[in-house]
């Protein structure tokens, strides 16, 4: 390892360990197959390509829930991370800039009136998100009559959904039409309310070198077709490479 890159290296990572936040609120980018496994996905991967680029060991930090996998980042119990953007977020984390782009979608059931993404926000509206989630963050500023109902992690908006009667659900385009499909009676109204934008993040107070690292390390990722490959190699679909920034 070079002088500089050893440096680097040690801006990234002071512990000598790169540690990844890894949410799995959203298995689009991380999953864990079954109890005691190990966790795979597009975010896993490129974690795997930084750490390996700085000659750092990994440890992965695995979360339920993007607002806890934010926290550990922001609090210092994580070197990089993958988020949504949202300014909320911005406070003490340096974004790169997008390497994936996701439909945010709205799902009722089969017997609702609600027909376009427009018709949701009207009073009696009760709309379930995941707690801290970038659709949650995202609509608490949107929507000025709906109510919001937050379930603690992305996984149990949909079991919130069916035991409250609410009348939708927000969530990722892909999993809500797997969870449609699934269950039945339910259908994902066209198009979209948001266009979630997944980056990598770093604590700001690692410096300037290492916050336009990773930008370089995120726009080399998506330019050379690894975002790419790590999608086919997963599987996931309904998700889009971000173009250059």
């Amino acid at each position: 390892m070079t002088a500089g890159l050893a440096e680097l290296a040690a801006a990234y990572a002071p512990a000598g360990v790169l540690r990844a936040s890894i949410n799995l609120g959203n298995p689009l980018l991380a999953r864990r197959d079954a109890a005691g496994a190990d966790v795979q996905g597009v975010s896993v991967d490129l974690a795997r390509a930084l750490a390996a680029r700085l000659g750092l060991e990994l440890k992965l930090q695995v979360f339920d829930a993007a607002a806890r996998s934010v926290e550990a980042l922001r609090g210092g119990a994580a070197d990089v991370g993958f988020f949504a953007v949202d300014p909320l977020r911005g406070a003490g984390i340096a974004f790169s800039a997008p390497y994936l782009l996701i439909e945010g979608a709205y799902l009722v059931r089969d017997g609702s009136a609600l027909q376009r993404n427009d018709e949701v926000d009207r009073a009696g509206m009760r709309v379930v998100v995941g707690q801290g989630s970038a659709y949650d963050l995202f609509l608490g500023r949107a929507l000025q009559q709906a109510q919001i109902l937050r379930a603690p992690t992305p996984a149990g908006v949909l079991p919130l959904f069916l035991e409250s009667g609410a009348e939708v659900a927000a969530g990722i385009r892909p999993q809500l039409i797997e969870e449609a499909a699934r269950h039945g009676g339910l259908r994902v109204l066209p198009g979209r309310f948001m266009v979630i934008e997944q980056a990598m993040g770093v604590p700001a107070a690692r410096g300037s070198a290492v916050a336009e690292d990773l930008a370089a390390f995120v726009e080399e990722a998506k330019r050379s077709g690894q975002v790419a490959a790590a999608l086919a190699r997963h599987g996931v679909r309904g998700a889009l490479v971000a173009p250059p920034a």
